[in-house]
């Protein structure tokens, strides 16, 4: 006879102390990662703020049970475990970089490749944007990031990162403005860890998102305007 199966509160309880042990290595790949972006001069002029966190094991818990229970509903197996968690779940830690404007993507995208090459990171999987807006979809593919619609209304780009080729451990990167950043902290507050069942506030959420991207693209407007202000003021100069 074989081995009795573990019930998946067992699995969820091994997986969580799993990452429980480990989490002191996490909260340091995290740090590291964003010690080493602010170390780089260009991209720190692009950065408006930047913070780490990794997650607690009760949140993981909470997690890895909505996850079995979709699993048991779909009539699908549950494959998280302890062996596997550092695999299967990548934002164990994670690091958020805010910038001002969209547009800066097109700047802030090279230099991130470049750093996770030069320090000898590696991707996971390649970057990957979320968003649900058509222009900005366009600029994502233009950068050569995939692109996935969002259906929560909201514009982040993601990296998953190891810190070398031996390790499991994931780290993820994000990457949104400013403006995104309002809509993601309301969103968290209401929706994390149970999202809400009031029609009104998730109502209200697709406004505010529709309200952040205008944001959004206006400051794109107001940073082009005033640069274009700028140079034609230099070229406007007498020449001594």
């Amino acid at each position: 006879m074989g081995r009795p199966r573990k019930s998946s509160t067992s699995i969820i309880r091994e997986a969580v102390n799993a990452f429980a042990a480990k989490r002191n290595e996490f909260e340091t790949d995290a740090t590291n990662l964003q010690n080493r972006l602010l170390s780089h001069v260009e991209l720190r002029k692009l950065i408006h703020s930047i913070k780490w966190r990794t997650k607690s094991p009760d949140h993981l818990k909470d997690s890895l049970e909505r996850k079995a229970k979709r699993a048991a509903e779909g009539g699908t197996a549950f494959n998280i475990t302890a062996d596997n968690v550092f695999d299967k779940v990548p934002d164990l830690a994670g690091v958020r970089l805010l910038h001002l404007h969209m547009r800066q993507m097109e700047r802030i995208h090279p230099l991130l490749m470049q750093i996770i090459r030069e320090e000898g990171y590696v991707l996971s999987d390649e970057p990957e944007a979320k968003t649900w807006d058509f222009e900005y979809e366009v600029m994502f593919k233009m950068l050569d990031i995939k692109v996935t619609r969002n259906e929560s209304l909201y514009t982040s780009v993601h990296y998953v990162i190891k810190q070398n080729t031996t390790t499991r451990r994931l780290c993820e990167l994000q990457v949104r403005t400013l403006a995104e950043e309002v809509w993601g902290e309301i969103s968290h507050t209401i929706n994390y860890p149970h999202e809400t069942d009031s029609i009104a506030c998730k109502e209200q959420l697709k406004v505010l998102a529709r309200i952040v991207s205008g944001c959004s693209r206006l400051v794109d407007s107001i940073v082009a305007s005033y640069e274009d202000h700028e140079s034609r003021a230099a070229k406007s100069l007498p020449k001594r």
